[in-house]
């Protein structure tokens, strides 16, 4: 079982930066395959940055040299680093871990990117 916690969502304007972060709990955090999701107002959850047990990343082509997914497994913690931000990234940002079949996600943190 794992138990993810979001923050560092917020309201910020066009062009500015924000580092989302993911702490789990309750299991074996460096196993994981770690996801940032994001879901804005009806649309559908899109993956936005992977990273995986050994460190391999992937991005959405919408966040490639923008966002950057990273984790600290001493920490049990991943990030999203995601600069130059455009009103089109407003959603709610979720993480999601994946191991063996099982996946879990977290609450979500609201980015709102607006002047």
């Amino acid at each position: 079982q794992v138990q993810l916690v979001e923050s560092g969502g917020g309201l910020v304007q066009p062009g500015g930066s924000l580092r989302l972060s993911c702490a789990a709990s309750g299991s074996i955090f460096s196993i994981y395959d770690m996801d940032w999701y994001r879901q804005a107002p009806g649309k559908q959850r899109e993956l936005v940055a992977a990273i995986t047990s050994g460190g391999f990343t992937n991005y959405a082509d919408s966040m490639k040299g923008r966002f950057t997914i990273s984790r600290d497994n001493a920490k049990n913690t991943v990030y999203l680093q995601m600069n130059s931000l455009k009103p089109e990234d407003t959603a709610v940002y979720y993480c999601h871990a994946q191991k063996y079949g099982k996946t879990y996600w977290g609450q979500g943190t609201q980015v709102t990117v607006s002047s």
